[in-house]
């Protein structure tokens, strides 16, 4: 707790949060290595164990199916645990059962350690939702909602290429031990580094002053801060009109993005005949465009803010943007090179980073005291789109044909934008009954 001695008159606030922001962009880094690493060994894996694209499609949903299950019950521990207990809890048990994917012999092994992995990861969203709503005020929140969601392309991109060298020296169980191994160590930092901040020695009052006049919730952070959820509290929550448009929203987002985190690496060596170090070195030049996109994303919509443009106006830009681009995936359909297939890829993915913000939307329409439970609820909406797209994607292309799931992905893209345009209209904090 920040006491007077800790707070001397000073000039300047300090500057915590932006080390926070960085913690967090380091955890998502490590959580989208260890939800990524399964696509990135798929076809040599499916090759060895005798897997077909029907139950390749249905072990790439095993995490959503868990991850999505696990939203609720992963919220209300959101409100209730603090972040720097509760993520290594949960790191260090989704890096085991990483791990444990080498022991697995065939379907019901993979399909099993999958959901493990989407159990323990599905808490983390909320949590950095939490985080970043407690230590920003709203003309920042954007950029640090950018910047942490871009580390799953930075995560993706660098894990790409690291287990195409990894692979073709270990095996595709190497890269399951080494991406295990990364999240075990930092784990054990987050612990060490992160604090709440109502327990941070390091910021003072200024600081927090001006997070809490900026629209941030620090003493949301307090243990037990956080009530006891009604029955009415949660119909008002779900019956919110603004919400269920964010949340189709984060479904077309997740359309696109679950199709380049698990079928995306098989397209490029089944389908454009790439081999597996040219597929490492090609497929991170999409994941690099969609960390541009989101930091872009960010930084122009709270530029749009701070410069007294309306809140909804100002997220909604960049999502909508980013959608349209995500639908020119279908021009992939209609070219022979793979490089100008690749620069399809490229600009869909761009425009999925650049839609990434709609976190922002949760932090600005959330109960203050139901942070993780409204997370919880729009990342369990929002990722019924990492079950179906995997197993609709592994039905289509069974026959050797892909084009009609890129069709499938580009539609998904344009309902995203519908919603946007005509579900969302303005942000305000949704209004619950006491508890």
């Amino acid at each position: 707790m920040v006491t007077p001695e800790q707070d001397p008159a000073g000039p300047r606030p300090t500057r915590v949060r932006i080390g926070v922001a960085f913690l967090i962009f380091a955890a998502v880094v490590v959580n989208y290595m260890d939800r990524s690493n399964l696509a990135l060994v798929a076809p040599a894996m499916s090759q060895e164990l005798g897997l077909s694209a029907v139950k390749m499609g249905l072990i790439f949903s095993a995490f959503g199916w868990a991850y999505a299950a696990a939203q609720l019950p992963g919220g209300w521990i959101v409100d209730r645990i603090a972040p720097r207990l509760l993520y290594p809890i949960m790191m260090g048990a989704w890096s085991l059962v990483t791990c444990a994917h080498v022991l697995a012999r065939g379907f019901a092994g993979l399909f099993a350690v999958r959901l493990g992995v989407g159990a323990f990861e599905a808490p983390s969203y909320p949590t950095n939702n939490r985080i970043v709503t407690t230590w920003f005020p709203e003309s920042e929140r954007a950029r640090a909602t950018s910047f942490y969601i871009s580390g799953q392309f930075v995560g993706v991109a660098f894990l790409t290429w690291a287990s195409a060298h990894v692979e073709a020296r270990l095996g595709w169980r190497g890269v399951f031990v080494l991406t295990g191994a990364v999240g075990l160590l930092f784990s054990g930092a987050w612990y060490l580094l992160y604090r709440d901040p109502p327990e941070s020695t390091r910021v003072n009052r200024r600081e927090l002053d001006q997070i809490r006049a900026g629209g941030g919730l620090p003493d949301r952070a307090r243990p037990g801060s956080s009530p006891k959820v009604t029955g009415a509290q949660l119909r008002a929550i779900l019956t919110t009109r603004n919400l269920w448009g964010v949340i189709i929203g984060h479904t077309a987002i997740n359309a696109t993005l679950w199709f380049f985190l698990t079928w995306f690496p098989t397209y490029l060596v089944k389908y454009r005949h790439m081999g597996l170090v040219q597929m490492g070195n090609w497929s991170t030049v999409p994941f690099a465009a969609a960390f541009v996109g989101a930091l872009l994303s960010g930084y122009f919509s709270d530029r749009i803010v701070r410069r007294g443009g309306d809140v909804a106006t100002a997220r909604k830009i960049p999502i909508i943007c980013g959608l349209l681009l995500s639908a020119s995936i279908v021009g992939a359909n209609y070219v022979e090179s793979p490089r100008l297939a690749m620069l399809f890829m490229t600009l869909a993915f761009f425009g999925n980073g650049l839609a990434s913000i709609g976190w922002t939307f949760v932090s600005a329409l959330a109960p203050e005291g139901l942070l993780g439970l409204t997370g919880g609820i729009y990342n369990f909406m929002g990722y019924l789109a990492a079950i179906a797209v995997p197993i609709i994607i592994g039905f289509i292309v069974q026959n050797g044909r892909f084009e009609p799931a890129l069709v499938f992905i580009s539609a998904w893209a344009l309902l995203g934008v519908l919603s946007f345009l005509f579900l969302v209209r303005d942000v305000e904090r949704i209004k619950v009954p006491p508890g």
